[in-house]
């Protein structure tokens, strides 16, 4: 209840704080703690650099990482912390409840031309691709994206075949803000004419392609997949192929067995509708 003293001013700044004090400090700081060892790309990090760098107290991070660490959140090394095993439980159940990452396995094992390749399933996250599912195939090389991993959509062929599917006003407006941008791996610059162009090609083409330009000795073949159900994210299905045995007559039967694929996980009522 406001006092008889409390003015319109101490009202407004009573709601203010209410807005944007945090509700759970102690769960934010948690998300923080897995965020910051999320992007460590597997290194472990000490209690002290975790606390200095989320801005937390070395007593409170202490307590956070212990009750984290008790439900297998994350994983106390001689080197300080990293992601613990719950975490994959997490991320493969978050991902095996669209449908079309339920069927994959088994549709990627009975291709002839995919099932020794290492192929994955991704989605757009802001502007990277983010990866949620691996076939891992029977080929003599293990390569590719690990879970749960992300890479720069302009640069990935699974972040083009993202791309491929939204009008270019929407990929103006999404990558805009963030392009030109230079790949980490080759140097390769990117403008939003380029990406729009490249995009363009792989209309054309039927599937995307990244030669070379987010993992070293790679090539990347990759073809969108409609979302199943209103409520699904629209996702990727993509190859990783050593560069070296990446001749054009493969990159294009693995394109075509991307594409097959890709049309028997969607969903049929959709693909109904969309051409009635």
């Amino acid at each position: 209840m406001r006092s008889d003293n409390e003015g319109p001013a101490d009202a407004d700044n009573a709601a203010g704080d209410r807005v944007t004090r945090d509700p759970a400090p102690a769960v934010t700081r948690a998300i923080a703690i897995m965020g910051l060892l999320a992007e460590s790309e597997g290194r472990a990090i000490s209690l002290s650099e975790m606390a200095r760098t989320l801005g937390i107290a070395k007593s409170s991070c202490a307590n956070l990482c212990q009750a984290l660490e008790d439900g297998e959140m994350i994983r106390r090394t001689s080197d300080g912390f990293s992601l613990g095993r719950r975490t994959a439980e997490l991320g493969g159940a978050y991902a095996l409840q669209f449908n079309q990452v339920r069927e994959f396995f088994g549709l990627i094992s009975s291709s002839p031309t995919l099932r020794g390749e290492v192929v994955q399933i991704a989605m757009l996250d802001q502007t990277d691709a983010l990866y949620l599912a691996r076939h891992e195939g029977r080929a003599p090389y293990r390569f590719g994206t690990p879970l749960g991993s992300r890479l720069p959509a302009v640069f990935s062929a699974a972040g083009n075949a993202l791309l491929m599917s939204l009008p270019d006003d929407e990929v103006e407006s999404l990558l805009g803000p963030t392009l030109p941008l230079r790949s980490g791996v080759d140097g390769l610059e990117l403008t939003l004419e380029d990406v729009q162009r490249e995009l363009l090609q792989a209309r054309e083409r039927g599937y995307a392609l990244d030669e070379g330009h987010s993992t070293v000795g790679v090539i990347g073949v990759a073809v969108p997949l409609p979302a199943w159900s209103p409520g699904d994210p629209p996702l990727a299905l993509g190859t990783a192929i050593p560069a070296d045995q990446a001749d054009p007559v493969r990159i294009a039967a693995i394109g075509t067995a991307l594409r097959e694929v890709a049309a028997r996980l969607e969903n049929p009522w959709r693909a109904r509708t969309a051409r009635d």
